[in-house]
């Protein structure tokens, strides 16, 4: 499958990457991954089978079970559509929490790997580049100021109106939180967050979607005609 073109999108919490992906993978028509919604999966799976978050062995081996189906923006598990179920902040936060265990990373390799299908991939998420698909045909590392992430996470929360439910959330509060997830997922030991030695660093701070996508996009069509040189 190394012909499958791959496009890697890497970086922190709330750089945009799920967005750019999105708008890549539908500019080139190519497949989408979300590595985050595996992680989602195995959370929302422990929430109702009762493990616990502290539980690497249980659930490195529940990973090693999960079988989901992506068609048509949908997510089903067990015949169930579990699409909007794994976007619940519970499940968020604890797919957050088992992600830093070296065995579930490991047990979810092979779904990531199997998306990987013509006429080609977008996938993001914190190592598409430097483990998952370290062939990439072009790899992309997304970042942007902790302040630009935290205005964005700050107002997503807003509009799934957890203002409501937690009335002393500040844009600071969040801050704080992204730059301590910052701090753990560089130093954690699988996997740790940082890019790839042949990514391109885009900084969409300032950046519109649309300005990211164009800038991704050129990189594609230069990485393709260096593809096309290299076969010749």
């Amino acid at each position: 499958m190394s012909e499958v073109p791959v496009v890697t999108m890497d970086g922190p919490t709330a750089s945009g990457k799920g967005t750019i992906a999105q708008r890549v993978a539908e500019a080139l028509q190519f497949s989408y991954l979300d590595s985050g919604a595996l992680y989602r999966l195995v959370a929302l799976r422990a929430l109702q089978d009762g493990i616990s978050a502290d539980d690497a062995d249980r659930l490195s081996a529940l990973a090693g079970t999960i079988a989901p189906h992506f068609g048509g923006g949908r997510i089903t598990l067990n015949g169930i559509d579990v699409t909007d179920a794994i976007r619940r902040e519970d499940v968020s936060q604890l797919a957050y929490r088992i992600a830093v265990f070296g065995g579930v990373r490991k047990a979810l390799l092979h779904l990531q790997r199997a998306r990987r299908q013509p006429p080609g991939l977008v996938a993001d998420g914190r190592d598409m580049g430097t483990v998952v698909f370290p062939d990439a045909r072009l790899k992309i590392y997304l970042t942007a100021s902790a302040a630009a992430r935290a205005e964005r996470r700050y107002k997503q929360l807003i509009e799934k109106g957890f203002s409501a439910s937690m009335p002393s959330l500040s844009q600071e509060q969040v801050r704080l939180d992204i730059e301590g997830r910052d701090l753990r997922d560089a130093h954690r030991a699988a996997s740790p967050l940082k890019p790839a030695e042949d990514a391109h660093r885009i900084d969409s701070s300032e950046l519109s979607v649309d300005e990211v996508v164009a800038q991704v996009l050129s990189l594609y069509a230069q990485s393709q005609e260096f593809a096309a040189r290299q076969r010749n």
